[in-house]
């Protein structure tokens, strides 16, 4: 019998059909190991699930699903009020699983699956907007919210991270700057935003490094804006002097503002939400979570 913690797997729709994940599940269980699964139908049904996992007294609840799920899970994870809160285990069966990617799990499903049974019981930050909305891994703003937010499912099922560039590509009218001003620790710059940053963890995108430097046990949030009024201007004069950028700005605070004359967009892990005030704030140590020996994301 393999001496794994019981647990309990909150499984985004999409994936129910997965015959891997079939078979990575049934072998576990074949060894003795107690794992629950359920399957989200609507929003909502990962907390509902939470609150039968603590019934259940597993000690992870592993979000099976892309950067959303993940997202949506471990915001109920610190929301819990249950005196046992289970870690958080990650499962990456989304498009770009940016968050699960960055901190190293595996790509092979029963590798991933053990580790999100059984991984270095972590304690990590996570973020909070307005005081409601969480993201675990970054918010985005600019017009790559725009393009990732309306890239068609099936184009991303195709070709993965690569066909949000492509989508930008054929919507020239979503290349267009946010008019914006954002404040921070020791931090004020306003401007014409291209792509606005704002991370916990490192990548969005399918891979796209916006805070590269960015940790999730730091009780800091990492900021990167792409400046300019026009993409092209910009993005020629950043390659071709990176460290010398004018387009480039980075910040570091455990909080930032950000507001705008017109309504603007962030993508919070896949959650669009618009508004013109922002206020993103770190919560220190706010969950556990089962990561890998070594992972890159820790201080």
């Amino acid at each position: 019998m393999t001496d794994f913690p019981p647990g309990l797997l909150i499984l985004n729709g999409k994936s129910a059909g997965n015959p891997e994940l079939r078979e990575a599940i049934n072998q576990l269980r074949d060894q003795g190991v107690e794992i629950h699964v359920r399957v989200t139908w609507e929003k909502g049904d990962a907390a509902r699930y939470l609150d039968e996992a603590c019934e259940l007294g597993v000690a992870t609840v592993i979000a099976g699903g892309g950067d959303g799920t993940i997202n949506e899970v471990a915001t109920a994870l610190i929301h819990c009020k249950h005196p046992h809160t289970p870690a958080l285990g990650l499962l990456p069966l989304g498009t770009a699983n940016d968050f699960a990617t960055s901190v190293g799990v595996p790509d092979e499903l029963d590798k991933a699956l053990k580790l999100a049974m059984a991984g270095n019981d972590t304690a990590i930050d996570i973020a909070q907007v307005n005081e409601k909305t969480c993201f675990i891994n970054m918010a985005t703003g600019g017009f790559g919210t725009r393009i990732t937010s309306e890239t068609p499912e099936k184009l991303k099922a195709a070709l993965g991270g690569v066909s949000y560039l492509i989508h930008g590509l054929m919507r020239p009218d979503t290349l267009k700057a946010d008019r914006c001003e954002i404040r921070g620790e020791g931090f004020h710059w306003q401007g014409d935003a291209l792509v606005i940053g704002i991370g916990n963890g490192r990548q969005a995108g399918g891979g796209q490094q916006l805070c590269p430097e960015a940790l999730i046990n730091d009780g800091l949030l990492h900021l990167r804006i792409f400046t300019g009024e026009e993409l092209l201007p910009a993005l020629l004069s950043t390659l071709s002097s990176p460290q010398e950028s004018p387009n480039l700005i980075d910040g570091v605070s455990s909080w930032f503002e950000i507001s705008a004359p017109h309504d603007i967009t962030f993508n919070l892990d896949g959650e669009p939400q618009t508004g013109r005030e922002f206020r993103i704030e770190i919560l220190p140590n706010a969950l556990r979570c089962r990561l890998p020996p070594g992972c890159p994301l820790l201080r």
